[in-house]
């Protein structure tokens, strides 16, 4: 880094009265992983590359638990070096002490990009796309649930008390008034948004009780991507704030429908600077046929990417908001793929398929993965539906063991993404349905336990 660029640096950290910086970076669950530096430290390790972390890390389970055995990851660990991207620097507004933040890139010893860290899995794409003479747009959707403070977990989640005194009922879809039950918390969540610098398009209730989806302005995908993962924390920390939780699980509550994280997407044309998915005469583009091709045929393949927990596979039932097939249809809110109503220079593809718990650098990049090998390979979709979707056959896995095995013999998916990563993100999954398994629910022993 210049001394221009580092003396630029240090009047914005003295300007905000700038203590402590958090080096941050997502995990394969798209957790929040780092260390928190002073500020003289920070500038030292950007001079001088010395902050790192072991890569055993992204062998790490949602539960804080450790592959046991991995073919990627050594016992010996090898430590990688954490580069910040200065770009995302913000100042924290949940901190009382002043506060930084910055998302940091991994590269080894050698000073190449991870090839298992999850941002450089999704600049890995974006470069790929980059080089066949295209520029990827996405514009991610994330619901979450509002509910009571839970301090055990096996009791149900409970809806919160609005400022009316009275918990939310069901169907208050699109309700304004359901929305200003907690308008003191949605402020408060767009002004931690514009101080992190996250685009809000729009807020609207959706289906469940206190349940909201936040729309994110347009753009490139690593930035969508660093937006997407800042929110989530930054609604969290505004739940804990008003003295509720705030969840992205994707089924939280049993008989409510679950919470997404639908990716809208296209594809512009580096050297005319137009959408890709329109031809000269404003219809789909043959572009725009092959990737709605690659996404019906590569997204049951990478579906571990959309649906990444046990929990995740609970919104995939019929007439729960949550489509159960790869079929696609113009304005067709029952398909996993939707192509909205729109102009030609906004023609885009929805993918209707992620759910709000996944972790946005990989269900990114997944989704624009199966689209890149669809336009590389010519495949064409088949032909779209008008009618309902969940009349169609359930074509993607249903349960996370399907996924995993899915994802493990994607040769395609695997050079793309990169074997290496393909390896261990299987292995950490594995690990967590393997934990999963030894757990003994209520339903069991409420079902089982006099009656078998």
């Amino acid at each position: 880094m210049d001394k221009s660029s580092l003396k630029e640096l240090g009047r914005w950290l003295e300007l905000n009265k700038i203590t402590e910086v958090e080096c941050v970076f997502p995990d394969m669950a798209g957790s929040t992983k780092g260390k928190i530096l002073p500020v003289n430290r920070f500038i030292k390790c950007l001079e001088d590359q010395s902050l790192r972390i072991a890569d055993s890390v992204f062998g790490q389970t949602v539960s804080g638990n450790w592959i046991d055995e991995s073919a990627i990851i050594d016992y010996v660990e090898e430590d990688m070096i954490m580069i910040p991207d200065l770009t995302t620097l913000r100042k924290l507004p949940w901190n009382k002490e002043p506060t930084a933040q910055v998302i940091c890139d991994l590269h080894n010893k050698s000073g190449e990009p991870s090839l298992i860290a999850p941002r450089q899995v999704l600049s890995k794409i974006i470069k790929l796309l980059k080089e066949d003479g295209y520029r990827a747009v996405v514009a991610p959707e994330l619901e979450f649930y509002l509910c009571e403070k839970n301090l055990d977990p096996n009791l149900p989640l409970q809806t919160p008390i609005g400022k009316s005194g009275r918990k939310a009922n069901e169907g208050d879809v699109f309700g304004i008034d359901a929305v200003n039950e907690f308008d003191a918390l949605t402020d408060d969540i767009y002004d931690y948004c514009e101080t992190l610098g996250i685009g809000v398009d729009t807020l609207v209730h959706e289906s469940g009780p206190s349940q909201i989806e936040i729309n994110l302005n347009h753009g490139d995908p690593l930035k969508l991507a660093d937006q997407a993962f800042i929110f989530k924390r930054a609604v969290r920390q505004v739940a804990l704030k008003h003295n509720i939780h705030a969840t992205f699980m994707a089924k939280p509550h049993q008989g409510q429908p679950g919470s997404s994280m639908h990716i809208h997407q296209n594809l512009i044309s580096i050297a005319s600077g137009k959408n890709a998915f329109s031809d000269s005469s404003g219809k789909e583009s043959e572009i725009f046929y092959n990737f709605i091709g690659g996404l019906q045929t590569y997204l049951p393949d990478a579906m571990v990417f959309f649906a990444p927990y046990v929990n995740s596979y609970r919104r995939f039932v019929i007439d729960a908001s949550a489509p159960i097939n790869t079929h696609w249809g113009f304005e067709n809110r029952t398909v996993g793929l939707r192509v909205p109503l729109s102009s030609p220079e906004s023609k885009r593809v929805e993918n209707r398929i992620p759910g709000a718990d996944t972790n946005p650098y990989l269900a990114i990049a997944a989704s624009l993965a199966c689209g890149y090998l669809g336009i590389k390979e010519k495949l064409e979709p088949e032909k779209p539906i008008s009618g309902s979707g969940f009349e169609r056959r359930h074509n993607i896995p249903k349960y996370l063991p399907d996924a995993i095995k899915r994802v493990k013999v994607s040769d395609n998916l695997a050079e793309v993404m990169g074997e290496d990563f393909i390896t261990l993100y299987a292995e950490v999954k594995q690990t967590e349905h393997d934990a999963y398994q030894n757990v003994i629910s209520a339903w069991e022993r409420d079902h089982l336990l006099l009656n078998v």
